[in-house]
């Protein structure tokens, strides 16, 4: 028989290829910006993130020609890359689209809502408490995005959840530097999201997570204006 030719029940594999090395160093200075570790303006040096993350200074330059063109980072012709700084404009527009997305997420995730479903969104909601009080904003970050996405995944819309997934990122990275100031107050609104929702109140959930959003989009938009 031809290796060529595709018989009836014999399922065509293909190798796995193994991750270019630019893609793995993309994905690690790209979360080193997005916990905030790399701050907003920083210079990033070819030579120091080589060592950083272990690697030589070429894929790092591959990366980050990449990381330019996601918006993540800039290249300065003679001075070299830096971390991207967001405009107000542009945090306002992407933060004002989640706030359209999640309250859609939201209104669908109350109408399919499930008893495991509201289980599993009050214990990220514990998590997410639970590293409030223990002052860890990374882990607070991490269970306010965890949070936001099994309501969207509870909503049952794909192409929510493929549009709320381009943005979760960039997301996580505005949320990051106003998560200690939105602190108590942004788990109480998640904990009356999560009752509505539990209660199949489709209209208050949307509203509830109208309102949380704007807060965070608003929290951001301060804080930059005074710094």
């Amino acid at each position: 028989m031809s290796l060529t030719s595709k018989p009836q029940g014999l399922a065509a594999r293909q190798v796995a290829r193994p991750v270019p090395l630019r893609d793995t160093v993309y994905e690690a200075i790209l979360e080193l910006i997005v916990t905030g570790e790399l701050k907003p303006g920083q210079h990033l040096v070819e030579k120091e993130l080589a060592e950083l993350l272990g690697v030589s200074r070429q894929p790092v330059r591959e990366a980050l020609q990449w990381l330019k063109k996601d918006e993540w980072v800039d290249l300065r012709p003679g001075f070299g890359a830096f971390v991207h700084s967001p405009t107000p404009e542009e945090a306002d527009q992407l933060l004002g689209v989640r706030t359209l997305l999640e309250a859609e997420s939201a209104r669908l995730a109350a109408l399919n809502s499930t008893k495991e479903g509201i289980a599993e969104l009050k214990q990220i909601y514990k998590r997410g408490v639970q590293a409030l009080k223990a002052d860890d904003v990374e882990a607070v970050v991490a269970a306010n995005a965890e949070l936001h996405a099994r309501i969207t995944e509870m909503s049952g819309n794909k192409v929510l959840g493929e549009l709320a997934a381009r943005i979760n990122r960039r997301v996580r990275w505005y949320h990051t530097p106003v998560a200690k100031s939105r602190g108590k107050k942004s788990w109480d609104e998640h904990a009356a999201l999560i009752e509505a929702i539990g209660k199949k109140d489709a209209e208050r959930a949307a509203q509830l997570m109208r309102e949380h959003t704007e807060h965070t989009r608003e929290s951001y938009l301060a804080q930059n204006s005074e710094s």
